[in-house]
């Protein structure tokens, strides 16, 4: 435990100093593609929920096109918007991490605690904002029977850099609005980054289903990492 405390503080810290190098250079911004920079986020952003309240967390973390899904994708800042904060927030702990090669995305999917005894497990996509900070771009969650298995060590793996597929030139990594798709109609979105070394996309049915997938990319093809499936709403 202590190992995963000095490592996150650890990123912290080079996150910080990149942020310096970066504003002193030019061009695009390059990021190292450290896995405990994540989970430091996700870290502060549970951390945040519990101090300063649940839904004013998930405000102030969030990109200002994320994404929130429930029975249909929402665009956060309007489903947030007048949201109060429960008495008491979720808890919530990462279990494993994965970040694209040039560091600017990355998933963190683990295990929530409700204060009401539920249990259930979340997915998380992060972006690298213009200054560097890490914000949610995409926030999904579903209750289990049975929780999910604690873990001894956080897991972070980073996708192979090499024979990288083909850019899509800048813009390529937003998703689009959800309220630019008709609700009469199955939602379906992907969102590939500028690398394309960490692929993410869901499909969300007229019912309520949805299907969350993460790809990491393995030097020849992609490895599927992360797949939530939740079943129609009753």
């Amino acid at each position: 435990m202590r190992w995963l405390v000095l490592s996150v503080t650890s990123a912290v810290l080079a996150s910080s100093v990149l942020s310096v190098a970066q504003a002193r250079s030019k061009g695009p911004a390059r990021f190292f593609p450290d896995p405990s920079s994540i989970f430091a986020a996700d870290i502060a952003f549970s951390r945040m929920a519990r101090e300063q309240g649940q839904w004013t967390a998930f405000r102030k973390t969030a990109a200002d096109d994320a994404v929130i899904a429930v029975q249909r994708p929402e665009l956060a800042a309007n489903w947030l918007k007048g949201k109060q904060d429960p008495p008491q927030a979720v808890k919530w702990q990462a279990h494993r991490a994965y970040v694209s090669c040039d560091g600017r995305l990355g998933a963190t999917t683990g295990a929530w605690q409700g204060p009401d005894g539920a249990q259930g497990y979340f997915t998380t996509v992060w972006r690298r904002d213009k200054k560097g900070e890490w914000k949610w771009v995409f926030d999904h969650w579903d209750r289990l029977m049975t929780p999910r298995d604690s873990v001894e060590a956080l897991e972070g793996h980073v996708a192979n850099c090499k024979n990288l597929p083909g850019r899509r030139g800048p813009g390529a990594d937003i998703m689009p609005s959800p309220d630019d798709r008709k609700s009469s109609k199955d939602h379906k979105a992907e969102a590939p980054p500028l690398d394309e070394s960490l692929r993410w996309s869901y499909d969300i049915g007229t019912d309520g289903s949805r299907h969350v997938r993460i790809s990491l990319w393995n030097g020849s093809g992609y490895d599927m990492v992360i797949e939530d499936k939740v079943g129609a709403v009753r």
